[in-house]
């Protein structure tokens, strides 16, 4: 009988095992397990349908993504060795006339060997530059292609933060994407070149690749154009982001079709912003202005009389000359400083008469200037 039992034990072992592996595999499902041939799911009543918000999304998206396109540009560096090496970037622009002009940014396409734009029906077009703002960062491309939808050109000069806005471009590759937000502020913007006038924050979301790309209003209409983000140290959208107001663009879009460039006004002076304290210090009758220290010669203000500084002073710890005349107002638009003249200089264009309000002295005087067109003074 002891003889039996280690069978009897491995026997017992076997079975066991067996239930084991069988009960818990793939053969030994449980009961409740089914295999039926059709899937009964529970189906909407009906179509979906929209909600006004949505349904107005969707108009905004067909409306405008045909003529919004995507910009691959190839410029070429050099490597280690001095080898040319191709380097490809990409933005987005959209097309604003029936001659196959496109608007994007101008650092969408500098230094550009070549360029190709992709249509939203996905078309390949080669592309050529027209004309460059580097100032507000601004371009014209054009393609051969005349049949491209036209983006509908708004405005943007009564924009009021909590409007409703969309961005439609190219981010990271991923071309025909919209995002929405709202307009979060109406402010002055510091460029790399220059200053951009009223530009637009929103929190729509805009990252790399959205360059250049339309900033839409509630009715599909272009009031900006994408041009940089504020990251952070991370390429990627943080909830503020930039557009150049669309009225910022068609102020130039004349010289930058027609000319290649923009004929920027200017008067041909340089300046030094004059605070209260300082007004003060030197016996200004003004409280603030720009103090005229040097007039160029054949300038548009030297031709209307203008005077510029004599005296050597420092200002802190900076060389100004003074003597010359305190500019405090250009058509009785209030200027304390080189932003604020610009400001006023971007509503002109070279051959525009302005009244100039100056202090020569303590004598307010009203003059007459015929601008000139801008080689870099104010």
């Amino acid at each position: 009988m002891k003889l039996f039992r280690p069978v009897v034990l491995a026997a017992l072992l076997v079975v066991a095992f067996y239930f084991v592996t069988t009960r818990f595999s793939g053969s030994g499902v449980p009961s409740w397990v089914t295999h039926p041939s059709h899937v009964d799911l529970t189906q909407a009543a009906a179509p979906a349908s929209y909600d006004s918000e949505e349904q107005n999304n969707i108009a905004v998206y067909k409306k405008a993504l045909p003529s919004v396109v995507n910009i691959t540009s190839t410029a070429v560096a050099y490597d280690f060795f001095y080898g040319a090496v191709p380097q490809q970037g990409m933005g987005s622009g959209f097309v604003i006339d029936s001659e196959g002009h496109i608007l994007t940014n101008f650092h969408v396409v500098e230094g550009a060997r070549q360029l190709e734009v992709t249509t939203s029906d996905k078309k390949k077009y080669k592309a050529q530059i027209v004309g460059t703002d580097p100032v507000h960062d601004l371009a014209v491309i054009q393609i051969p292609e005349k049949s491209v939808a036209k983006a509908e050109i708004g405005d943007s000069k009564d924009l009021v933060v909590g409007q409703k806005v969309y961005a439609i471009g190219n981010p990271f590759g991923l071309s025909g994407t919209m995002t929405r937000g709202i307009i979060s502020s109406i402010r002055s913007l510091k460029g790399q070149r220059g200053f951009i006038d009223e530009a637009i924050q929103t929190d729509a979301a805009i990252n790399p690749g959205n360059s250049g790309g339309p900033l839409l209003n509630a009715r599909g209409q272009v009031i900006g154009i994408n041009t940089m983000i504020l990251t952070g140290g991370v390429e990627q959208s943080a909830g503020i982001g930039f557009a150049i107001p669309i009225n910022t663009a068609k102020a130039v879009l004349d010289d930058l079709v027609h000319l290649g460039r923009v004929r920027r006004p200017e008067m041909g002076i340089r300046t030094v912003p004059i605070g209260r304290e300082v007004a003060d210090q030197l016996g200004f009758a003004a409280d603030s202005g720009l103090l005229v220290m040097q007039v160029l010669p054949g300038s548009a203000a030297e031709r209307a009389g203008l005077h510029g500084g004599t005296e050597r002073v420092l200002l802190g710890n900076a060389p100004i000359l003074i003597g010359g005349d305190l500019l405090v107002a250009v058509d009785g638009q209030t200027v304390e400083d080189q932003q604020d003249l610009s400001h006023v200089m971007q509503n002109h264009h070279s051959g525009d008469t302005v009244t100039v309000t100056i202090y020569r002295g303590r004598k307010r005087m009203d003059m007459k200037v015929v601008l000139g067109e801008s080689q870099g003074a104010a």
